[in-house]
């Protein structure tokens, strides 16, 4: 259903399915996400913005910040071999970078979230920019939708375990 204009229908092509729920998906965060500066008033500005969206990934439950390869993998083994069980951490070698590990086909992979600036603006992409993404939980959101260039669908996000 498309429930953007006045009255709703009935979409019955995929693929303008899925570009209402995502242009529907982003009008809502934008509308939902208020922006404080350090006095608890809202604000606008660009710098702001473009901060609190670099770092609202951070809250997400499947973003696990800076944990090692082994221990992801680790993680990853005692949720299960589940295809599409996974998380995102910062990269060890590459700053600036995010991984996302998942496991398929009874094995687990790492596949590097590169940030590219275009044009003043900063995206995330996993497959050289020809998918960009503003934040890392748009990212997440359009894999568990779709395939895309990883083997399967982000299915389960793998929470941490306390010993």
């Amino acid at each position: 259903m498309d429930f953007s204009g006045h009255r709703s229908r009935v979409i019955e092509n995929p693929t303008e399915a899925l570009s209402v729920a995502v242009e529907e998906g982003l009008a809502w965060r934008r509308k939902g996400c208020l922006r404080l500066n350090t006095h608890g008033s809202p604000t606008t500005s660009q710098s702001a913005t473009s901060s609190v969206g670099m770092s609202i990934h951070r809250t997400q439950l499947w973003f696990h910040h800076k944990i090692s390869r082994d221990e992801a993998q680790r993680l990853i083994l005692q949720q299960g071999l589940v295809d599409g069980v996974f998380l995102v951490r910062d990269s060890q070698s590459n700053p600036k970078t995010f991984v996302l590990s998942m496991s398929h086909g009874l094995k687990i992979k790492h596949f590097q979230i590169v940030p590219l600036e275009d044009d003043g603006k900063l995206f995330y992409t996993l497959d050289d920019g020809h998918t960009r993404f503003t934040d890392l939980i748009q990212l997440v959101e359009f894999y568990q939708l779709n395939k895309g260039v990883l083997p399967c669908k982000l299915k389960h996000y793998c929470a941490r375990i306390a010993l």
